[in-house]
Parts: C-alpha cells; structure tokens; sequence
C-alpha cells in the first residue's frame, strides 16, 4: 500500500466495533516506534505513552468511570457504563501525555503539535497494520494525575484506544482540497 492510501485509509475505529482478539506486541511496539519518528523543534520530543492492558487497563476504566461519577454536572449512568466499556472492548490503552521543555525553549502549542503529529504517526501506523485506534480528549484525562504518577511538567492529552476489529471501516470522502487552498502565485 502507497503512502497516500495508508492516509486515505486512516478512520476512527470505535472501541464498540472491536472484537476480542488480543493485540500482539510486535504490533503494539511497531505503533509505538512510529510514533517517535514524529517532527519536534529543538528536538524536544514532548510525546510520553503510558500504555496499559489486562488488569490495569481495567482498573483505568473503573477509575474513569468513578471519576465521571464524582464531577459530572450532568450524571448519566449510561454515560459512566459507556467510559468503562470503552476501556474494556479496548485490547491496549494508551494515554497521550505530554512532556513540556523544563527550559520553554519553544512556545506550548508547537510541543502540542508535536505530540499531536506523533499520534497521526500511531494512527497511520494502525492503519496500515489493519488495528482499530481512536483518539478522545475527554475532560477526565484532566485527573489522570490522581491515578498514575505524571512528571512535573506532564500533562494528558487524550486516550488512545486500540484493538482488533472485523468489520468494513466507513469510507470517507472529503471535501475538495480546493476549497481549502489560496494560492499566490
């Protein structure tokens, strides 16, 4: 398969879609590899993976969901069953963190692009090895401090949810890239 359609084959895989099949390693390390490959300034490489699977994924789920329970201004039991089932259909768990320079050699939102172009390198990986992933941000990776040790300095930015999956992906067609573009030349 061509670069082009490895991106054009890239979706959000819901958990919901995946099957029970365990993930291998070597495939789990090959998306972790990609993912270091990603463009940083100044070299600074602010992408941290914390990855979780059997028991310790699912006490990540119990916790979410307590959690959710704790501070949700709008409570809906069907919501706190949906975070843990989404963390147990997952095979692996990932949390996106990110390590901020101690030094702010370079502005926030670049080491934020960095990390971000780090989880497109996981994604485009997945892709290509026929895994499901999805990337959320919900406000609970807010309080992932409380359950796992983060450096100073390190923050969560999402959940990277992985897992084997059976069924056709969605096709997708965007918009034209010509409604996009200016060009000044």
């Amino acid at each position: 398969m061509d670069l082009l359609n490895i991106i054009k084959s890239r979706r959000s895989i819901m958990p919901i879609q995946y099957n029970s099949k365990p993930l291998d390693d070597n495939k789990i390390n090959q998306i972790l590899e990609a993912a270091n490959w990603a463009p940083t300034h100044k070299r600074t490489e602010p992408w941290r993976y914390k990855i979780f699977k059997g028991k310790k994924k699912e006490d990540l789920g119990e916790f979410l969901s307590k959690k959710y329970k704790e501070t949700s201004k709008k409570f809906s039991k069907f919501k706190e069953i949906k975070i843990k089932e989404k963390i147990f259909k997952s095979s692996v768990i990932i949390l996106i963190c990110m390590q901020r320079d101690p030094n702010k050699s370079i502005p926030k939102w670049e080491e934020i692009a960095s990390v971000s172009m780090s989880v497109q390198n996981m994604w485009l990986m997945s892709s290509f090895l026929g895994i499901g992933s999805y990337w959320s941000s919900p406000y609970l990776i807010n309080y992932i401090g409380e359950f796992i040790k983060l450096n100073q300095g390190e923050r969560c930015l999402g959940i990277y949810y992985l897992g084997n999956y059976s069924s056709q992906p969605p096709s997708r067609k965007p918009s034209s890239i010509e409604d996009k573009i200016q060009k000044f030349y």
